[in-house]
Order: structure tokens, then C-alpha cells, then sequence
């Protein structure tokens, strides 16, 4: 019974932090699946669309992005969270392609509302529920390893296409390795695929 238990909190964990059983999460690499993904989810509902954008849009973790209410974000330009482990808050711009998309969701709703809220009552979906979403998502193109933690190496893995700037993501991501960015936003992984690839034993001609 005890073995059963512990293995049921085992999958638990795993689920919760953003990967199925034994799948590694990875970020979505293919700009045209992130779109696509993207409608796919604003067709079924607009908290999900919201979700999915604020978190490839911010990085933040999803356990940060559930607890903003309404008048977190209305006419705001970042919004700002306290680190658990040092008590300290940290800004995060909101960006301006996401800046609409967020006005556009809150028209109506009251600041005290929490801004992915269950539908019921005034209380926040849960990382399990954030996880389902996304899974089922992920279902709909052929990926399995997609989990909550996907939103946020998009996001890492997205800007270091664009900036290769690993110091500042590594920043924002609060990590303490620039090493430990590079994997988790799978950067290392590519370049190991890269150099597999590329692996030629031929003769070369002299």
C-alpha cells in the first residue's frame, strides 16, 4: 500500500511540474506551431488563449501567472511578483503585442476577479487544469512533451533565437548558471542534434 501511495505522488510531481511520465518538457521550436496552437486554444476559450499567450509572452511560472487578478494587469504596463525566496519584487514588462490581447480579455471583468478564473467561483484554475489544457493542446499537433513549463521555455527558447542573449535570459529566468538556461530552454539539446547530424566519417578528397 505504501509503495502504491508513493508512486501515485511520484506521478503527481511529475505531472505538476510540467511533464508527463518519463517525457522530457521542451519548448516549442516552430514559430508556425506556436500560432497555431495559439488559435487552436482561442477557439475553445478565451482564458485559455490568455493563458497560453501571457505565459510565451512573460516567461513567468505558471504558479505566478494563476495568482494575478484583474487589476494586476488593467492599464498596466509590467506586473510585478514576490520571490518566495528572497521576499524581493521583480517587475516583468508586459509586452506590447500581449498588451492588447489582455484588454481585450478584462473588458467587463472586475479588478478583484482573478484573471484565469475557474468557473467556479471567483478562484484560480490549478496547475493540474493549466497542465490538462495544455496537453490536450499539445494533442492536437503531435506533441507530447508539453507541459506548463513549455510556456516558459518557449519564451526563453524564442528570445535566444532572437537576441542570443543568454546573460539576460538567464536573468529573467532567474537562474544562477548560464549553463543551466541553455538546457532548459533547449538550446543544448539542439546543438547536440546539430553535431549529430552533422557527424561525417567520408573520405575527404585531398
Amino acid at each position: 500500500m505504501q509503495i502504491f501511495s508513493f508512486f501515485c505522488t511520484l506521478i503527481t510531481v511529475i505531472v505538476l511540474l510540467g511533464g508527463g511520465w518519463l517525457n522530457t518538457v521542451e519548448p516549442i521550436r516552430d514559430l508556425d506551431v506556436v500560432m497555431d496552437i495559439a488559435e487552436y486554444l482561442k477557439g475553445k476559450s478565451d482564458r485559455d488563449y490568455v493563458m497560453f499567450m501571457f505565459g510565451i509572452y512573460t516567461g513567468l511560472r505558471i504558479s505566478d501567472i494563476l495568482k494575478f487578478r484583474v487589476r494586476d494587469v488593467r492599464d498596466k504596463d509590467a506586473v510585478y511578483i514576490r520571490e518566495k525566496k528572497t521576499g524581493k519584487e521583480k517587475r516583468f514588462p508586459i509586452n506590447v503585442e500581449l498588451k492588447p490581447v489582455i484588454k481585450d480579455y478584462i473588458y467587463g471583468k472586475d479588478d478583484y476577479e482573478y484573471l484565469f478564473k475557474s468557473p467556479r467561483g471567483n478562484r484560480p484554475i490549478t496547475r493540474q487544469q493549466a497542465y490538462n489544457i495544455l496537453s490536450e493542446a499539445g494533442r492536437q499537433f503531435d506533441i507530447d512533451k508539453i507541459g506548463t513549463h513549455t510556456l516558459r521555455k518557449t519564451f526563453g527558447y524564442h528570445m535566444y533565437q532572437q537576441t542570443h542573449d543568454a546573460v539576460t535570459i538567464k536573468e529573467i529566468l532567474n537562474h544562477s548558471d548560464i549553463s543551466i538556461t541553455l538546457r532548459y530552454i533547449g538550446i543544448n539539446q539542439d546543438n547536440k542534434d546539430k553535431a549529430i547530424k552533422n557527424l561525417s566519417f567520408k573520405k575527404r578528397k585531398r
